[in-house]
């Protein structure tokens, strides 16, 4: 789009025709010159400084749209379908000018290039309230901060935070994480742990689920992906105290003869008690570190060569021989833009996602920030959460210019009323609640100024919603009358229609600007 969008400037701007001349007028509408210079822009068979390769073009143009008038005077332009596609495609493209691709691929990348590190790392979490003040911060901090102290003064993180959850379970957690990988966390917690040195301990961390204190114990490097097969040869149910042994020993008999070179997916068909997987030949989805049970995943791991195959692996489930299929490496960035892109769009981190774009926007609309504006309504977040009544209610009457944009001064209080309308955020702690939806506010600000000014900033708006509008409609007509016959038919009927079709609406064609275009596009 900004390659075509490049040309077409580059085109009229050389040429300096006037974007409002009628090139030609089919069926009583009068077709624009920009609109007849961007579509030929977009054939390659076109030459717009070849006088004979301009008239070619003319007659297939005139043929487009005569095909255009022909479905409107069919009534497809007032589908339901019709008017649903347009507006998808409306909605779509508008999107595509309200964001900033490289700033939004450059905060994946940077998720990205931790994805080759997997840490392994243990965590003490004492909970905050859902919607919690700062006052409400502080005796939690407290009890973090002597949990910090103990372990800092040589006490084992292991015996701190299983004692700290037996003695309060509702208020602390305490968890051991073999393999954490980015975006599997929220972001404060994964950004301090990326950041830390192995062996280290950080002091609180607060995350919306309330202060952790970390302990990093390995960084190791990301495996990448495994692709195996399995077959489980299950503990009984009602085990007995030789139970085990006689699992193992059926387990080893199925490995004996999956080594002797029988068929694994007959024997996984015929022997694991996997339901799932048995009848795919004992095939698993892909899969990485941290998404199986750890013997399984420490085995299938240590498999090398695909086709080789592990002893009995034992896990809670019984003893599994595993096969390795595949191993796919570390994902590419390519591929997982795409699902890290959605899920960095839609959930905490679409502010660094969409810092580019926003920070972009303040600066064109001339943003300016009053922090003593701010610092009083924050002040409030010490007594009530943000959306809160009883927040609007001390903030009702405050008018200070909170800050100026697009060449008005929003105040405090207009901030404290949208809080009450859209209290959309990710955070509890009553501080972050309110930046980000200060952030969203700013953000919906620029965003509908920038919808307004959409056509007068990008010209080449209209142009690429009507060629898509009569896209659609040629698509519709041509199926109707062309594409729906028989293959030896389409040739004639092709012909036929275009000539019915210049019978039946007059078109006008300006040749003196005609010729201009080439003269012009040779200087």
């Amino acid at each position: 789009m900004l390659v075509l969008t490049g040309i077409f400037v580059c085109v009229i701007g050389k040429a300096q025709i006037p974007a409002d001349s009628v090139v030609m007028t089919v069926a009583g509408k009068q077709i624009p010159l920009d609109e007849f210079v961007f579509i030929a822009q977009k054939n390659s068979e076109v030459d717009l400084s070849d006088r004979k390769s301009v008239d070619a073009y003319v007659e297939l143009f005139k043929n487009f749209k005569l095909k255009v008038a022909e479905a409107e005077s069919l009534g497809m332009d007032k589908t339901k379908s019709f008017r649903d596609e347009l507006e998808n495609y409306r909605t779509q493209l508008t999107s595509s000018y309200l964001s900033d691709k490289e700033g939004e691929e450059a905060a994946v990348r940077t998720v990205y290039d931790r994805y080759g590190e997997v840490l392994e790392l243990s965590h003490i979490l004492f909970r905050l309230p859902q919607k919690s003040l700062s006052k409400d911060t502080v005796a939690v901090y407290q009890e973090a901060m002597k949990a910090y102290e103990r372990i800092a003064g040589g006490e084992d993180f292991a015996t701190v935070g299983e004692e700290l959850m037996k003695a309060d379970k509702e208020h602390v957690g305490y968890e051991y994480v073999s393999s954490l990988l980015p975006m599997q966390t929220v972001k404060a917690f994964e950004s301090v742990a990326y950041s830390m040195p192995v062996g280290s301990l950080s002091k609180p961390v607060r995350t919306t689920m309330g202060f952790h204190v970390i302990k990093l114990h390995s960084r190791k490097p990301n495996p990448g992906l495994l692709r195996v097969a399995h077959i489980l040869i299950a503990f009984p149910k009602d085990s007995v105290a030789n139970g085990e042994a006689q699992t193992l020993a059926q387990a080893e008999e199925v490995y004996e003869k999956a080594k002797a070179g029988a068929d694994f997916a007959e024997l996984a068909k015929n022997y694991s008690a996997d339901s799932g997987t048995a009848k795919k030949g004992g095939e698993l989805p892909v899969f990485g570190v941290g998404e199986m049970l750890k013997p399984f995943e420490t085995a299938a791991f240590a498999l090398n060569t695909p086709g080789e195959i592990s002893r009995p692996v034992k896990t809670r489930f019984g003893y599994h021989i595993i096969k390795l299929v595949e191993k796919k490496g570390i994902p590419s960035f390519d591929t997982k833009k795409k699902s890290w892109s959605r899920q960095m769009a839609q959930g905490e981190r679409n502010f660094e996602y969409y810092q580019a774009f926003d920070e972009r926007m303040k600066q064109e609309y001339g943003y300016i920030f009053y922090p003593e504006a701010y610092a009083e309504l924050q002040a409030i977040c010490n007594e009530c959460f943000p959306s809160d009544p009883a927040f609007y209610e001390k903030a009702k009457d405050m008018n200070k210019t909170l800050f100026h944009l697009n060449g008005i001064d929003f105040p405090q209080n207009e901030f404290a009323y949208y809080i009450q309308r859209c209290p959309f955020s990710t955070k509890s702690y009553a501080g972050d609640f309110m930046q980000e939806v200060y952030d969203l506010f700013v953000r919906d600000i620029v965003t509908t100024a920038e919808r307004k000014n959409l056509t007068t900033k990008h010209p080449e708006f209209n142009l690429l919603m009507q060629e898509y509008r009569d896209g659609i409609l040629l698509f519709e007509i041509s199926n109707k009358e062309v594409w729906s016959k028989p293959m030896e038919q389409q040739a004639k009927a092709e012909a036929d229609w275009i000539a019915q079709l210049n019978q039946k609406y007059p078109v006008e064609i300006n040749r003196k600007l005609v010729k201009k275009i080439s003269k012009m596009i040779k200087k």
